[in-house]
């Protein structure tokens, strides 16, 4: 049983009744207070945090109405289930309406209330990661990914939606897109979060070995083979699957994968019992797998069965107002790592970034910038500082050519003063719809609080504060 730090208070006067509930959330890996009323329930919160409150209707004294509506007011971010045996349609409103995460009648089935207790608490934690630091969505992206664009928006969007539900994902985008992380993203958040997340690379193995290694193998089924072992569907049993590269999977394993979607059983290589297993499978691809199927080299009936909810991650150059906010990270991130003070790009740097093509994505940013910092020994990064490849292979984003303002003929200078014209007008703007305020500004802005400071100091709008 995982070791978990999510506590759970449990308020109800009857003891035994806090005795068989407080077993049954230990034995799924939670800690468990329990008290006999609304009163002490509330002096337990003022001194301790809990991830979730479950909580009887009646009680003496301070009742579980009473009781939700003080935690609502003063503990807005702890969910709140009600359990009762006098459950009526009109109280579970009232309840609801109250602010109750979920109302739960007496005798409750055991399935179903650690499943309310565990949607409970992965609501309670992404509604913290999206209210503090960096994981704001107005200010750098969700889901450990970075970006605000439009795009990523609509990404976020979708995990959102089905995180939680059991439905089967295919995620697809280019290599270095950020595939895995979406799908640790909807382990993470579902009501699979407490069990297993386990990740095969299906394009590192061979096709040989790749059906023993998702359904395991009996002893003496091979040369080699002197013990059983599991497959990573076993593994995975009651959490999550996550397939990446389907795509190079062999049509005769994907015979066998379309059986185990179906039908949720398989058999161990060289085994003859039937094994059943309960599994949330996510698959990723950078192949375009329905011309794949045109082709003859993927499957039509495992294709549709995997592409029930079909997540595009767009390029980094279907992205580039992202860039910004991806190098800002990225080099709090590296600067750390290699004792540098490297503090921004300039903007002919960023401009630069922000035409090249950029076909390794993310990761190929990443290294670019890594590598950019090792040699910088200036807390600006200039263009002149950023690899050859990356001057060599930029690409003009498509739009109407202007003049250069009179005076200007270097096409640098002209760059340099069209950005900073927009960039002022655009900040002058946003904060004249804001009212002078800087946070505010800087979310319709989408880029970051302590970014916009600095291009306001560039610019003279302000002094940072």
């Amino acid at each position: 049983m995982p070791d978990r730090a999510d506590r759970i208070l449990v308020a109800d006067d009857e003891a035994n009744l806090r005795k068989v509930l407080g077993a049954l959330l230990r034995r799924e890996g939670y800690q468990v207070d329990g008290v006999a009323d609304g009163a002490e329930a509330l002096a337990r919160l003022e001194r301790e945090s809990f991830s979730a409150v479950i909580s009887d209707l009646r009680m003496p004294g301070v009742g579980g109405m009473a009781l939700l509506k003080q935690i609502v007011a003063r503990w807005p971010e702890t969910p709140v289930i009600i359990i009762t045996a006098h459950g009526t349609v009109d109280t579970a409103v009232e309840a609801l309406k109250a602010g109750a995460f979920d109302f739960i009648t007496k005798p409750y089935d055991q399935a179903e209330l650690t499943k309310v207790v565990a949607k409970a608490i992965a609501t309670r934690a992404l509604a913290s990661r999206e209210t503090t630091g960096m994981a704001a969505p107005e200010d750098r992206g969700r889901f450990g990914l970075i970006g605000t664009s439009p795009a990523m928006r609509k990404v976020f969007e979708i995990v959102e939606k089905v995180a939680s539900t059991p439905s089967t994902v295919l995620i697809t985008g280019e290599s270095g897109t950020g595939k895995e992380l979406i799908a640790k993203a909807l382990h993470e958040h579902s009501l699979r979060a407490r069990k297993p997340f386990i990740k095969v690379n299906c394009a590192a193995i061979p096709d040989t070995l790749i059906e023993s290694e998702l359904f395991g193998y009996e002893r003496g089924a091979f040369t080699g083979a002197v013990t059983s072992k599991p497959g990573r569907f076993e593994l995975a049993h009651e959490g999550t699957l996550f397939l990446d590269e389907i795509g190079e999977v062999s049509t005769e394993m994907q015979v066998k994968l379309l059986r185990v979607i179906q039908e949720a059983e398989f058999e161990r290589v060289g085994g003859v019992s039937t094994r059943r297993v309960d599994v949330r499978l996510i698959t990723a691809t950078n192949r375009d797998l329905a011309k794949e199927v045109e082709r003859g080299a993927f499957r039509e009936d495992l294709y549709y069965r995997l592409n029930v909810v079909p997540v595009r991650l767009p390029s980094l150059r279907e992205r580039i107002e992202d860039i910004p906010l991806l190098v800002e990270h990225i080099l709090e991130k590296y600067s750390k790592r290699l004792g540098k003070q490297v503090e921004r790009l300039s903007d002919d740097a960023l401009a630069l970034l922000k035409r090249y093509g950029w076909p390794g994505n993310i990761r190929e940013l990443e290294n670019v910038l890594e590598r950019t910092l090792l040699f910088c020994d200036r807390r600006v990064i200039e263009a002149e500082d950023l690899p050859p490849e990356i001057h060599g292979r930029a690409v003009e984003p498509a739009g109407e050519v202007t003049a250069p303002p009179p005076g200007v003929t270097g096409l640098k200078d002209a760059v340099r003063l069209a950005t900073e014209r927009l960039e002022r007008e655009m900040i002058e703007r946003a904060l004249a719809e804001t009212g002078g305020n800087v946070t505010r500004a800087a979310r319709m802005l989408e880029i970051s609080r302590k970014s916009l400071q600095i291009k306001m100091k560039e610019l003279g709008l302000r002094e940072e504060s």
